[in-house]
């Protein structure tokens, strides 16, 4: 009898982790977002149909945003939350979404994956609905830290192309950006650390040489991690660019640039030194201690 007993306990015990390594997703909104979105217009409709439309892994028509939380077995305290990219009409999901969460994981990283609003391309500013979006994640995680096991001092921000630029938004803008409506869960402060993987959009519209009007690194720039392909049309400039603005701050941040790689790869693999660059990451992450024990 005892031992049955003892095996029924650790099939209870198996079961109770299956259901703690579950996925959980939360509304950023409970109550609707704080600013409704514009519809989207027939050039956006057309824009992304374009791209092949909506599909399990290319998600668009987000006007509910959500986080979902991907919780390893054994959590180091340190959590990222993941921006796809998709131009601001879709997100690209997988490759550069669930993907990434389950490498995060392998790293025993809490990784929290951000379906921010999207199509956002009729808005007057296409990155503020979802920087908004990016604000309230990072209230949501550091809310949950004690709960979740987690450090509120590390909390990462990890973003692919238009998700690297809300990402960016969200760690270098300063001024006002605050919401309609506020509460506890509302964070402007910005993520602890930064990667931004092919990202743009702070750089002049006419001249690539400068970066926008109105837009600097400010002096407590959290620390980043630049990755782009040589063959990533402007982008590549954009992070040397970003890289040296670091450095003539003397900020933390550490640049890859690879001769092949295109854009949009994600977690792809085709034979490119470049796809090799979740391990690079994990190499810089651990040098700056985010990948100890909590």
């Amino acid at each position: 009898m005892k031992t049955t007993s003892l095996s029924l306990c650790a099939i209870f015990a198996l079961a109770n982790a299956a259901i703690a390594a579950e996925p959980i997703t939360l509304k950023l909104w409970p109550d609707g977002p704080p600013t409704v979105m514009v519809p989207k217009s027939d050039a956006t409709v057309k824009l992304i149909q374009s791209y092949g439309g909506a599909g399990p892994n290319r998600i668009t028509d987000v006007s509910d945003p959500t986080i979902t939380v991907f919780r390893p077995e054994k959590p180091n305290g340190t959590s990222v939350i993941v921006a796809p990219g998709g131009g601001f009409m879709f997100l690209s999901y997988a490759h550069e979404g669930t993907q990434v969460c389950e490498w995060l994981n392998s790293l025993s990283v809490t990784a929290v994956l951000l379906k921010y609003r999207t199509p956002t391309r009729d808005e007057k500013e296409m990155f503020e609905l979802p920087v908004q979006d990016a604000q309230r994640a990072l209230g949501l995680v550091r809310h949950h830290a004690a709960e979740w096991n987690l450090d509120p001092k590390r909390v990462g921000l990890l973003g692919f192309s238009a998700g690297a630029n809300l990402a960016g938004h969200a760690a270098w803008d300063r001024g006002d950006r605050t919401f309609p409506q506020k509460s506890d869960l509302d964070d402007p402060r910005g993520p602890d650390f930064l990667v931004f993987i092919y990202g743009g959009g702070f750089l002049d519209k006419d001249d690539k040489s400068k970066l926008r009007a109105g837009f600097s690194i400010p002096a407590d720039a959290p620390p980043i991690f630049f990755l782009v392909a040589h063959d990533d049309k402007s982008n590549p400039i954009e992070a040397a660019m970003l890289y040296l603005e670091y450095k003539k701050r003397e900020l933390s941040a550490e640049l890859h640039i690879c001769a092949k790689g295109g854009h949009g790869f994600g977690m792809r693999k085709d034979g490119k030194p470049i796809n090799d660059w979740p391990q690079r990451c994990a190499e810089w992450m651990k040098s700056l201690g985010y990948l100890g024990a909590n």
